[in-house]
């Protein structure tokens, strides 16, 4: 493993395609709650390619996006000396782009799903805090935000039942 690299700038996420994936284009390096601007980034994302692609495109593509993100996060964190540096924030950017897919389009439902899914990403309720501390490689990165978005799902279906 590399030396540590605490603070990468972005020479270093120029430096590699996978370390301007892992870092979102250099999302990542905004330097307070980078998770938090990753998660942010979906938002246009999704409202820019939702309509664009039929609905089975759409969750092809978050597919390629999370195995994408696995070698991105894999070479990037090798490089870093850190397997989950905070800057690698494309495990947010799929994992909430996969839970705005399944959310009703509008401000409130989003804006609800963003809060929840902060939530999880953020306090790892059980397994996400097992699969955080013991998968240390790219799939591991990626793999605990996936079950965070499936909490944040099935909290808003409850939430969606519960309003009638």
């Amino acid at each position: 493993m590399a030396e540590p690299v605490v603070h990468p700038g972005l020479r270093f996420v120029y430096s590699h395609p996978a370390h301007f994936i892992a870092f979102a284009g250099g999302i990542g390096l905004i330097p307070f709650a980078p998770g938090t601007f990753g998660t942010l980034l979906a938002i246009p994302l999704f409202t820019v390619l939702q309509p664009l692609l039929a609905p089975w495109t759409f969750l092809l593509m978050i597919v390629a996006l999370f195995w994408l993100g696995v070698w991105a996060c894999a070479v990037a964190g090798r490089a870093l000396g850190a397997a989950d540096h905070g800057g690698m924030v494309w495990d947010e950017v799929v994992a909430f782009l996969l839970v705005l897919f399944f959310v009703p389009v509008g401000g409130y439902w989003q804006a609800f799903a963003f809060v929840v899914f902060r939530f999880f990403d953020i306090f790892k309720p059980p397994p996400i805090r097992y699969y955080d501390r013991t998968l240390k490689n790219g799939f591991g990165v990626m793999w605990d935000d996936l079950i965070a978005a499936a909490y944040t799902l099935l909290v808003l279906a409850a939430f969606y039942a519960w309003l009638g």
